[in-house]
């Protein structure tokens, strides 16, 4: 039989009693009205199988860390962006009277796979969430806020715009994207065959790999350097040009990866920035 369990959370009250019944969550009621917070425990469908967990903020930081559980554990709370001595100057010391804003997070779980929503458009929520150890991910944010995966085994797809990602001690294969922050990833052990892929605009891009990894690897800084402990067999033939035609002329661009293997190549692993350093570390 399916297990399909969905919760919004919207009134304090309301939260409680549902989360016992369906979820047993524990409301954990914020200590003022500007920061809410929240606690929900998501018991799986099928506790001793991998899952998923999907999550995507407008404004917030995302923490997932794994541990040795059978549930997904989820700490919500909202903050507030507002310049606090500028907003106590405009009042002139008058006191809010209005209620706190609810975090109206919404989790669903069915068949082991967890989705999250909020309302983070409006302001930030920060998650912190705890998940059992095999266990893939989907989640990212744009705005006031870093995400730190660690301990966790499985495919991650990692998305961020304006803030960095960090990866400790995870295992599988990785799809890890920002814009602007530091791309930082260490891996106890990588799938074999599977491509991965870690870039960023405005930041350096650091990963660790197990020093018996085997990769083919395409690496590009615009603006920085490349550099790697691993002995990495450099391809070093001529550069690869295009030609294109527009409006009866020619342009001509030259492919400037670099190009190299890395015991003896495997699947591809991409890792490219504009404005950083590149760095390839094996795991002492």
């Amino acid at each position: 039989m399916t297990n399909f369990l969905k919760i919004t959370l919207t009134h304090p009250v309301r939260r409680a009693s549902l989360a016992l019944l369906l979820l047993s969550c524990a409301a954990l009621p914020g200590l003022a009205q500007d920061n809410p917070k929240e606690q929900l425990t998501v018991n799986l469908s099928s506790p001793n199988k991998p899952g998923t967990l999907e999550v995507g903020l407008v404004n917030g930081f995302i923490h997932v860390t794994g541990y040795n559980g059978k549930s997904v554990v989820i700490d919500a709370t909202s903050r507030a962006v507002t310049n606090r001595r500028a907003a106590a100057a405009e009042t002139g010391g008058l006191k809010r009277l209005s209620a706190g804003t609810s975090l109206n997070l919404t989790v669903e779980e069915k068949n082991n796979n967890v989705e999250i929503s909020t309302e983070s458009h409006a302001r930030p929520v920060d998650l912190t969430i705890k998940v059992p150890e095999n266990f893939s991910l989907k989640i990212s944010t744009v705005n006031n806020g870093d995400i730190i995966v660690d301990n966790v085994n499985g495919e991650l797809e990692i998305n961020n715009v304006n803030g960095s990602i960090t990866l400790k001690q995870v295992s599988g294969s990785a799809v890890a994207t920002t814009v602007n922050g530091n791309l930082i990833a260490t891996f106890n052990k990588v799938t074999s065959g599977a491509p991965m892929a870690f870039s960023t605009l405005n930041g350096k891009v650091d990963v660790t790999f197990p020093s018996n990894a085997k990769a083919a690897l395409k690496m590009k800084s615009e603006r920085g350097e490349v550099y790697s402990d691993f002995d990495v067999a450099v391809d070093k033939s001529t550069p690869k040009v295009t030609k294109t035609s527009e409006n009866g002329l020619t342009r001509l661009s030259t492919d400037d990866w670099t190009y190299g293997k890395v015991n003896g190549g495997g699947a591809e692993v991409m890792m490219k920035t504009f404005n950083g350093n590149i760095y390839l570390r094996k795991a002492k």
